[in-house]
């Protein structure tokens, strides 16, 4: 997901809760998340290699840019985790261009709060300011960078506030390219006897073709490459951009997702080409047609399923579910994480931006929606949820 997300930089301050995520680390890494994982795999034996998303199970749990409450997100060691916790898909990649055009994985092409480059002398002249879908950011960005470069970087906790064990995980793991991604995810059906699934998503379309970085053909060359561009490839591609995911529907077979931001929003590559409509209007019957005719799902933010009041609360679900179902559309929303400033304010317990609040109930509440699935960033909660759920 990237930053149309309306919660997604939401942070604080405070040490609440860190002794009980110290031991949901240990457990994660002990015999507890095997167990875990275990059942994540058995639950996952219909989704071989040959179904499509729907073969998945239900509500399918996404590891939302790996297993990121436990480690840097998009890491290898992210990734792994995910995979490892039983996650049912992997987010492995946001994919962003380099210089010398190669698609890497990071949640944003700056890349000041996800690597330590600017710990790195070398680059201190590439820090600038762009206009990034028409907001001003300042920072380091991947399409200044060849790949070489890139490699020499080592990523970092993106909302350390939030997450302070993850920081224990800085400097361990590099950059992976989507090419590497995708060899990983064949290395590990094999090693799992089970397929992997993975979810890239394409970051900021329109800024890239502008400056002569395309990012659609790069990915079908890839998928191609792999012999994973097929209806049945095991391979979910989104993007903000409808544009784009109409772009990719004329490239390859996968299955493809138009990402949904708030309401009032309006997609970039709308705002660039002059069309009106916002996201209101493309949850509106007429609009889900039109996106059923080129995509095979959306990822709304969780808001649009469920809004909240002035006070941060749910209140009463929207008709976008059973709008979507009726043209044939999955629903995958975003995005669940465990800590406080990230719940609607009923499921929230204290005021500690990094403790957890009531995540069970939150997720029983999105689940009774009749979703398909979620992105979350802590896929043993996620899993765990389900089972509640399913009884």
């Amino acid at each position: 997901m990237g930053t149309q997300e309306s919660n997604e930089e939401t942070s604080g301050t405070g040490a609440g809760g860190t002794g009980r995520r110290a031991l949901l680390g240990a457990a994660v890494l002990g015999a507890g998340g095997a167990v875990l994982g275990m059942a994540g795999t058995a639950r996952a034996d219909g989704a071989r290699h040959g179904g499509g998303p729907e073969s998945l199970p239900k509500p399918t749990i996404i590891g939302h840019r790996g297993a990121s409450g436990y480690r840097p997100e998009h890491t290898f060691g992210s990734y792994q985790l995910a995979l490892d916790m039983g996650a049912d898909i992997v987010e492995a990649g946001d994919l962003v261009p380099t210089k010398d055009g190669h698609l890497v994985c990071r949640h944003e092409p700056e890349i000041g709060g996800t690597t330590d480059v600017a710990d790195h002398p070398e680059f201190a002249g590439r820090k600038k300011t762009k206009l990034l879908d028409g907001v001003s950011t300042t920072g380091w960005f991947t399409e200044d960078f060849t790949l070489a470069e890139l490699k020499t970087l080592r990523a970092v906790e993106r909302i350390p506030a939030n997450r302070p064990h993850n920081t224990l995980y800085d400097g361990r793991w590099e950059i992976p390219t989507f090419e590497e991604v995708l060899r990983w995810q064949d290395e590990q059906t094999r090693k799992r006897g089970k397929q992997v699934w993975i979810y890239p998503e394409l970051k900021h379309p329109t800024y890239f073709r502008k400056q002569g970085l395309p990012l659609e053909e790069r990915v079908a060359k890839l998928l191609r490459k792999y012999r994973k561009d097929r209806r049945t490839s095991p391979v979910i591609l989104q993007s903000f951009e409808p544009t784009s995911v109409q772009r990719l529907h004329k490239l390859v077979d996968n299955p493809l997702v138009v990402l949904l931001s708030s309401a009032n929003s309006r997609p970039w590559d709308f705002v660039e080409s002059g069309d009106p409509r916002t996201v209101a209007d493309l949850v509106k019957p007429a609009g889900l047609r039109e996106i059923a005719s080129y995509a095979r799902g959306i990822g709304p933010t969780l808001d649009l399923v469920i809004p909240r009041d002035a006070q941060g609360k749910l209140t009463r679900p929207t008709t976008l579910v059973s709008d979507a179902h009726k043209v044939g559309l999955i629903l995958h929303p975003y995005t669940m994480r465990n800590e406080n400033p990230f719940l609607p304010a009923d499921f929230r317990k204290g005021t500690d931006a990094d403790a957890y609040g009531d995540v069970f109930g939150a997720y029983k509440a999105y689940f009774a929606t009749g979703i398909d699935g979620v992105f979350t960033d802590q896929p043993d909660t996620g899993l765990l949820a389900r089972e509640d759920f399913n009884g």
